[in-house]
């Protein structure tokens, strides 16, 4: 019997996979597909990324250096507020690599990590419990003590061990133009009801175009107009659902989420690759597979250190829908050069923002 099935080998669920094993846990992994594929996430990320990442795939991986945004409360024409840093504030990634260096460090490390499984039942019992997973030879059943659903925003695990829901989905699309572009500016138009769109440079990896709507909102017809305006064709689109807001519980009887499972993302981007991790390695820390009672510890764990910067990250997002006149205000009153750090809105109030504004 296994300590751990982890369903989902994407940044989440590879990441504690990594740091169970290397705890001496055993962990199994079930990958849906490919790993790595569909891609459905941006490639945008805060530098604390390579943290996590051995140090051998990082030329591989990097696309782009990111300085800083230029805000727009309009299309590619409109007035453009500049908020950037000296250095590089973020980087542009290979994401389809990421998940594939995070899953191969998660073997590395003594994970068993298996793709082209199907999760179709997960079933808790007093002592165990059994995951049914549909691979190349057929279905099977499998044993563990804990079940971790890293499954993205439709979790399997979430709906058959009965956890909440996260507070919302948003419906994002992205699209990729391959011409090259190393510009280090990516731009934000806050166009966008509830949300924004987005233009990201990805160096030799060309160009990435992005946006995120409620549901039932036209997300297709949203995408095209931001097409138009740049004047672009993308050669490859795909699009996801968003989770914004954790649900009160991400733990079962012999179960815990993780990531996008979890509803672990920032409210203001709606990314989630370092809050997922984050959460991950709190649970590989906290959860002792023979001792259930653990699963609180995790709880407390995660919520302790995500709970402040995701309260704050929708105070950021109810910014974007102030009346025009309040945003342009604020973008006239804050933009130039920042401290901030991009997945912490609570650097909003560091000592190095503050020097940054009376710079």
């Amino acid at each position: 019997m296994y300590d751990f099935i982890v369903v989902g080998a994407g940044p989440a669920g590879a990441r504690f996979a990594r740091s169970a094993a290397e705890r001496g846990r055993d962990v199994l992994v079930f990958e849906q597909g490919e790993i790595g594929k569909p891609l459905a996430c941006s490639g945008h990320v805060s530098l604390d990324l390579w943290e996590y990442v051995p140090e051998e795939h990082h030329d591989a991986l990097f696309q782009n250096a990111i300085s800083g945004a230029r805000f727009r409360l309009g299309g590619p024409d409109a007035r453009p507020y500049p908020f950037y840093r000296e250095a590089p504030i973020s980087n542009a990634v290979d994401r389809v690599l990421l998940d594939k260096v995070l899953a191969g460090a998660a073997a590395d490390a003594g994970a068993d990590v298996r793709d082209g499984h199907t999760v179709t039942r997960v079933r808790e019992e007093d002592d165990r419990v059994r995951v049914t997973a549909k691979g190349p030879d057929g279905s099977d059943t499998y044993e563990a003590r804990l079940v971790v659903g890293a499954d993205g925003p439709r979790s399997r695990v979430r709906a058959e061990v009965g956890l909440p829901e996260p507070d919302e989905f948003l419906h994002g699309v992205l699209g990729f133009d391959f011409t090259p572009d190393d510009d280090d500016f990516v731009d934000v138009h806050l166009t966008i009801p509830g949300f924004f769109a987005w233009r990201i440079p990805r160096g030799d990896g060309g160009v990435e175009y992005g946006l995120a709507v409620s549901p039932g909102d036209d997300a297709r017809g949203r995408f095209d107009s931001l097409l138009d305006e740049y004047g672009v064709t993308v050669e490859h689109r795909c699009s996801g659902a968003i989770p914004v807001g954790p649900p009160k519980r991400v733990t079962g009887t012999r179960s815990l989420l993780v990531g996008d499972a979890a509803g672990q993302t920032k409210p203001f981007t709606g990314g989630g690759i370092l809050y997922g991790m984050r959460a991950a390695d709190h649970a590989a820390r906290t959860v002792d597979p023979a001792r259930p009672g653990t699963l609180g510890d995790y709880e407390r764990a995660w919520r302790d250190d995500l709970r402040t910067e995701i309260r704050l990250g929708h105070l950021i997002r109810w910014g974007y829908d102030v009346p025009e006149p309040l945003q342009r205000l604020g973008m006239r009153l804050f933009s130039g050069e920042i401290g901030v750090h991009m997945d912490e809105p609570t650097s909003l109030f560091s000592r190095e923002q503050l020097r940054a504004l009376l710079r």
